[in-house]
């Protein structure tokens, strides 16, 4: 995870030098503020996996000497069968073409977010499945 953070770092580096010319040269504000964002995401980014680096083990990556085959086994757990992600992507996609629309669509994105986002933080707390 180490060189992981280092490749952020050293980009949002890059990123910002290129906001700071692009918005001296084309005195745009849009691109430019895109630009300082796309710094600060970087960044944190960046940060977060250099401070979580020093917290856990050295990975497969972070040695020079390493194969494909030393960063195999288990990587987490994924839910085989949430529908969550549908209701959250509908729900997204109905907000943001409200923007474009009217903002009257939002009035049927907002429910399906919240009952995408509730399903998922809350789905494995109910049922079978629900710690006592």
């Amino acid at each position: 995870m180490k060189i992981q953070g280092k490749m952020f770092i050293w980009l949002s580096v890059f990123i910002l030098v290129m906001a700071i010319v692009y918005g001296v040269w084309s005195k745009e504000p849009a691109g430019t503020t895109a630009l300082f964002l796309a710094f600060g995401l970087s960044i944190m980014i960046g940060f977060y996996l250099g401070f979580t680096a020093k917290r856990v083990d050295a990975g497969a990556q972070d040695n020079k000497e390493a194969d494909v085959a030393d960063d195999a086994g288990e990587v987490g757990f994924f839910s085989p069968h949430s529908w969550q992600p549908l209701s959250l992507a509908v729900g997204g996609a109905f907000a943001f073409t409200s923007v474009a629309i009217g903002w009257w669509l939002m009035y049927f994105s907002a429910p399906l977010l919240l009952i995408g986002l509730f399903g998922w933080v809350f789905e494995y707390y109910r049922g079978e499945n629900r710690t006592q």
